[in-house]
């Protein structure tokens, strides 16, 4: 029996100890002194566990009022695989008459693994807070000593406004540029009416004189704001007198077409697009202003 206790013993002496549950533990805290009512106070602690430990929420300080003068406002658990970071924020509401020591409670992280549980101790730590003034309130010629915090210096906005000019500016005009396009200025497109056929027509050659009529007719179209015929001229220049002076030129930009389109054999001249030039010429300068 003796033989067979020795190597049991032997054996158990060999063998290491246990591992420590918690590797690893820090508690990271400011500065103990220096804080006022309702002040601040953050805390972090740093754990590394064994694998398969699982730390239970319910072992840390619950949000709230934890006493009198302290509250819990935040909890957070940070967990990157066996290490783990708790960040606690205490808030201070005691007003003191003088320098006075107080202490944040202490309590116990729990762990558990498989149907053991383990924890691990946080200690209580202390720190100063200060009265927010003198027990005996000093007074000078202007009255009590206390004053207000100097008013901060305004940080220059110059560039912020300029900013804000030029792009209410580009803004203003891309909202004016689409409704050009959009045709909420009636009178700012018939201003370019000719103007448009205008450039078209000289691109064109007496090949093109079909073409060239089209254009034309379309402009006055526009400008009508529908189809205008030769029986309406008397009607068109109701509404438009300026272009009395041309009737004339009117006529005969009608008659004309009427043949080119409807009778047929009609031999086309430089002399008929030049003229047709002029007429989109002389339109031109009427809705510009001119004589």
């Amino acid at each position: 029996m003796k033989r067979l206790l020795i190597p049991l013993f032997l054996l158990s002496g060999c063998s290491g100890p246990a591992p420590d549950p918690v590797s690893y533990f820090k508690v990271e805290t400011p500065r103990p002194f220096g804080y006022v009512l309702g002040d601040e106070i953050p805390q972090r602690i740093i754990l590394e566990t064994r694998e398969d430990m699982v730390l239970q929420p319910g072992s840390l300080p619950v949000k709230g009022a934890l006493n009198r003068w302290l509250n819990l406002n935040e909890a957070r658990v940070t967990k990157t695989g066996r290490h783990y970071e708790i960040d606690l924020r205490y808030q201070v509401f005691y007003a003191p008459l003088e320098v006075k020591m107080l202490t944040v409670p202490g309590f116990n992280v729990l762990f558990t693994q498989g149907g053991e549980t383990l924890s691990q101790a946080v200690p209580p730590w202390s720190f100063t807070v200060s009265p927010l003034r003198e027990l005996a309130v000093r007074k000078g010629e202007q009255g009590e000593y206390m004053r207000p915090d100097a008013a901060p210096s305004l940080l220059p906005n110059d560039r912020n406004l300029y900013g804000l000019g030029l792009s209410l500016l580009a803004a203003l005009s891309i909202g004016l540029y689409l409704g050009y396009l959009y045709g909420c200025f009636p009178k700012l497109a018939r201003r370019n009416v000719f103007k448009r056929a205008l450039r078209e027509l000289k691109k064109l050659t007496r090949a093109d004189m079909e073409q060239a009529l089209r254009i034309v007719h379309q402009a006055l179209n526009r400008l009508n704001k529908q189809p205008l015929f030769h029986n309406q001229l008397p009607r068109f220049y109701r509404r438009h007198p300026e272009y009395r002076r041309l009737d004339p030129e009117l006529a005969w930009f009608f008659n004309y077409s009427n043949r080119y389109f409807f009778s047929g054999g009609l031999t086309v001249i430089d002399y008929d697009l030049e003229r047709l030039k002029n007429l989109c010429e002389r339109c031109r300068q009427i809705e510009r202003g001119g004589q």
